[in-house]
């Protein structure tokens, strides 16, 4: 690695550091909204443990979205973000 990208990554990880301690203010912050993981599953008419194996993920899971145990992250936030846009798409896509 050259002398600029290592400086530029070590000055990147300090004002991270920085950040995570609150000593900084991030130069930006992203904010999704929560989806309705019970009125998505509703909505394409099918029970847990179909919409469990539909997207891929246990039934656990999408029990504890639906009672706000935790929250879908990454690639599951992002089907199910699709899926609230347009159900039929990704029922189809999935089935």
């Amino acid at each position: 690695m050259n002398q600029k990208l290592f400086r530029d990554l070590s000055k990147s990880i300090k004002e991270a550091g920085k950040i995570r301690r609150g000593q900084k203010e991030p130069s930006r912050v992203f904010r999704y909204d929560a989806v309705d993981v019970r009125n998505l599953r509703e909505s394409a008419n099918v029970s847990q443990s179909q919409f469990a194996r539909m997207i891929g993920v246990s039934v656990d899971t999408v029990q504890n979205w639906e009672q706000g145990r935790r929250k879908p992250k990454g690639p599951a936030m992002v089907l199910l973000r699709v899926f609230q846009k347009n159900p039929k798409a990704v029922v189809s896509a999935l089935r």
